[in-house]
């Protein structure tokens, strides 16, 4: 430093050793005490996701919503430790457009997937729009590792591979559905992937996909980044084939079980065997207080396996509440208190911007997913609770013929059509929740105020590429 004059260098002079002996005694007492210390941000700590979604598990099949004659103690303990929702719905009562809605945000069919993604081209209802932007790719801008093991369904060619939409690592089956769930196999045609390479695992499904993620976790322990491991179980989905001596169990421990009902109660216990072991692996870790844990499913239980939903009308496929009511819930140490439950209604695709919220990683506009994450960390109602919430499913077979059916649920109201050639139907699900007595001739101006919200929404949508010409 340069003075112009003697003044200032003479003072310097006396004050240097006055500042010096100051410093040295304000050094350790007093910047320990907070009033006085340079105040800092504290750095974001960013949270571990592991998301579990299972597939056609009904609302009433874990022993946390009341099932009697199946145990899932490892799911009902994570349900525990955190909040678990009563009012959780999919976007749709099939799988690839809740899939879709959950990853991306939005509601399916303004994404391109309104239906069913399958590999027979003219029965296939959806294809994911490539200008949808997946929650992998903000989450892996946001500094995150990305992967997915298990089930995919949305999309089995370029450009709709798990790994060209955000995830760097993935382990899992591109297809709907297993013929097999030892051959893993659909239409005689091997859908499994690492990556981009065909691989065949020996084993049962639900343990190939149990493995891989408990081997992804020991592979992300002591990493800097944190991870998003996107775990899509294939089961309960038919076909019925649990391991031989998980049925023998419940068999045996509950005499007189229909004989489908077993073999579906079998295959829950033994895929809760398999989320309790990911569990032990993310606590053997070191992961688990640093991590949310979200358990979903997909739609509601399939009717042909004995599929418990609750009291409710209706099982995958339709827009009944059985449908569409999911088991939902999310543990996550230090911020969701343990052994709360949450009325709200919400739909899968707000998760999307309620993990990026909860990543500190910014969120797109555009979305239709609305974040709870104050629901989540300081148990505040969210204000979106009065919102429209809409369902779709489009399909082919006899009864929709390529068609779509669709309902809208506003509060305690819901309006729904149970097939593209049936008049709507109203219910108050306060009133009624099993969806009895159909008020739609009676609650007139209730019925059009819905029914002209539904036709805005379907005008919204637009039209969509959802369907790929066949060849």
């Amino acid at each position: 430093m340069v003075f112009s004059s003697g003044l200032p260098r003479l003072l310097l002079v006396l004050l240097v050793p006055l500042l010096g002996s100051f410093s040295q005694e304000i050094s350790e007492p007093m910047l320990a005490k907070p009033v006085l210390a340079v105040r800092r941000t504290a750095p974001q700590v960013r949270p571990n996701v592991l998301l579990i979604l299972t597939d056609d598990l009904g609302y009433g099949d874990l022993s946390a919503y009341g099932a009697t004659d199946l145990r899932t103690p490892h799911v009902d303990s994570l349900l525990g430790a955190g909040l678990r929702f009563t009012n959780f719905y999919a976007n749709s009562p099939v799988c690839s457009p809740s899939r879709a809605a959950l990853l991306t945000g939005r509601y399916p069919e303004r994404v391109g997937v309104p239906g069913v993604i399958r590999d027979v081209v003219q029965n296939s209802w959806g294809y994911l729009a490539p200008t949808a932007t997946l929650l992998p790719v903000y989450l892996r801008k946001a500094g995150y590792h990305t992967a997915l093991v298990g089930k995919w369904h949305l999309g089995l060619e370029p450009p709709n591979l798990p790994n060209e939409r955000g995830f760097q690592e993935f382990y899992g089956f591109t297809g709907d559905m297993m013929d097999d769930y030892r051959s893993k196999t659909r239409n005689g045609l091997n859908f499994m992937r690492h990556n981009e390479r065909t691989i065949d695992p020996p084993g049962h499904a639900t343990d190939v996909f149990t493995e891989a993620a408990v081997r992804y976790l020991h592979q992300r322990k002591g990493q800097p980044a944190p991870f998003f491991l996107y775990l899509g179980y294939n089961a309960p989905h038919n076909p019925l084939q649990p391991p031989t001596g998980w049925l023998a169990n419940v068999v045996r421990r509950e005499p007189g079980i229909d004989s489908t009902r077993a073999k579906l109660v079998a295959l829950i216990e033994h895929l809760d065997a398999g989320i309790g072991r990911v569990l032990s692996a993310l606590k053997a870790n070191g992961q688990a207080g640093n991590t949310m844990v979200i358990f979903l499913s997909d739609n509601g239980g399939w009717e042909p396996a004995k599929a418990n939903v609750g009291p409710y009308r209706g099982f995958k496929g339709s827009v009944y509440e059985g449908g569409l009511r999911i088991p939902a819930g999310v543990c996550w140490p230090g911020h969701v208190r343990a052994g709360r439950t949450s009325p709200e209604n919400l739909l899968l695709m707000d998760w999307f911007p309620t993990l990026l919220q909860a990543a500190h990683a910014p969120v797109p506009g555009g979305l239709d997913g609305r974040s709870f994450l104050p629901l989540l960390e300081s148990e505040q109602t969210p204000p979106s609770s009065e919102r429209p919430l809409f369902y779709i499913r489009r399909e082919g077979q006899d009864v929709m013929k390529g068609l779509t059916i669709q309902a809208l649920r506003l509060g305690d109201w819901k309006l729904l059509q149970p097939n593209p050639f049936a008049p709507y139907e109203l219910y108050n699900l306060k009133d009624d929740p099993r969806e009895t007595t159909n008020l739609f001739g009676n609650e007139r101006a209730k019925a059009d105020q819905l029914v002209k919200l539904l036709m805005e929404h379907t005008r919204q949508s637009g039209a969509v590429p959802w369907q790929k010409a066949a060849r």
